[in-house]
């Protein structure tokens, strides 16, 4: 049984802005199509199932680091985007928010159906990962996200979130067809929560003689429930901290990006001709598709590919999300016609950030960096939710600046 670990959930209101959602619909969908056509349906399920994987995932798409809304407009784009070339990926997304993860069994069904697959065996699973999570887990949290993306094989990922208004938390869950055996013996593959008191999880492997004890009492008083807390953390500040980065790792994606006997190695890697800020970008993306799961754990790094839609890093950088768009489109696309060059240069690409990353001695000057983002935001066409319905005007960038300590600028 694998688990994968914990994340905090702040519960945040608001809606994405429809130019975030567009350019979401593009991206998301598109890094689960190079996942897939480097590693298949199986990686990109257990991915999926992976809570620092998937909180990457939103955070490199442009999102808030690590509030709620992650998991709804991350499920909500890779619904949008994928289902309709859901035959020809083989993936196919159903559910999600209030009346749409009411839909989810008349949705498996007709996948069943197309497929050749067991539907009502997709149902099942369906209906008991909710039922586990909202009444076999006493922790205050009802399920009001329910999304189940399942393979041409039958094989499926649920990621559902739900919400405790008065401790102003959310909470995800993460199941995987291949790691659960037992509905009743520890089938997560992971629940998000901050820790909060004694822990009762009567769907844990030890939990075996108090579920007997329970069926026991149950027969003779049927009006009692099986209920379980579990809880698990990820920080509630809004603003990204040094303390949440692993500085040495983005310190490679900036020397990579920035300095000259990188910069131009790297970009030849893509074999494309790029800007220092869109290779900071696709140097993030390429380790989404690409990197192990041990580089997931600060989930924070990847908002500095495309900021976050309430400036947290930094405003999100238009300019620079379209071109990441444009340059990983344009290799899968290639790579459909059986020049998989370009796409393989983000393999390239990932590696050689990490190779960096074990030579370089200095880490990335923080808050250098943040003000280098402010700065450089207006000419990248730098938005946020709170500049109303137009982009902030652009600007001519400002003087490049060492984002390391005590190096002259390159």
């Amino acid at each position: 049984m694998k688990r994968s670990g914990a994340a905090d959930l702040p519960l945040h209101g608001g809606h994405v802005p429809q130019w975030l959602a567009s350019r979401m619909t593009a991206l998301g969908p598109a890094i689960v199509e190079a996942v897939l056509v480097n590693y298949g349906h199986s990686a990109l399920l257990s991915r999926l199932s992976d809570p620092f994987w998937f909180q990457a995932l939103g955070s490199v798409m442009g999102m808030d680091w690590h509030s709620s809304g992650i998991t709804t407009s991350v499920v909500g784009a890779l619904k949008r985007g994928l289902n309709p070339r859901a035959h020809e990926l083989g993936l196919y997304v159903c559910g999600g928010r209030g009346k749409h993860s009411r839909r989810t069994p008349d949705e498996l069904r007709a996948i069943a159906d197309r497929e050749s697959l067991d539907g009502d065996s997709l149902v099942r699973a369906s209906r008991l990962t909710a039922k586990v999570d909202n009444n076999a887990i006493a922790d205050g949290f009802q399920i009001y996200l329910h999304s189940f993306f399942v393979s041409s094989s039958g094989e499926w990922t649920v990621v559902q979130q739900g919400m405790n208004t008065s401790s102003g938390l959310a909470r995800r869950y993460h199941w995987h067809s291949a790691d659960v055996r037992d509905f009743t013996d520890a089938p997560h593959t992971a629940i998000h929560g901050r820790p909060q008191g004694a822990i009762m999880n009567l769907v844990d492997h030890q939990a075996l003689p108090a579920q007997n004890a329970i069926l026991s009492i149950a027969a003779e008083n049927p009006d009692r429930t099986l209920k379980e807390l579990h809880r698990l953390v990820m920080p509630a500040h809004h603003e990204v901290r040094a303390a949440d980065v692993d500085l040495k790792r983005l310190g490679a994606i900036l020397a990579v990006s920035y300095e000259r006997q990188f910069h131009d190695f790297a970009s030849l890697l893509l074999q494309e001709n790029l800007g220092p800020r869109t290779l900071q970008s696709l140097a993030l993306v390429a380790e989404v598709v690409h990197g192990a799961p041990t580089r997931f754990r600060d989930p924070a790094r990847f908002a500095f590919a495309h900021g976050g839609k309430d400036g947290h890093p930094f405003p999100v950088p238009l300019k620079i999300y379209d071109q990441s768009i444009d340059v990983l489109r344009t290799a899968l696309d290639s790579a459909r016609i059986g020049d998989t060059e370009k796409l393989d240069g983000f393999a390239r690409l990932d590696k050689f950030v990490r190779q960096v990353e074990n030579h370089i001695e200095t880490e990335v000057d923080f808050h250098r960096l943040i003000e280098h983002e402010h700065q450089i935001s207006p000419s990248l066409g730098g938005r946020t939710v709170f500049d109303g319905r137009k982009p902030r005007a652009a600007q001519p960038a400002p003087r490049q600046m060492s984002l390391f300590p005590d190096s002259p600028c390159t």
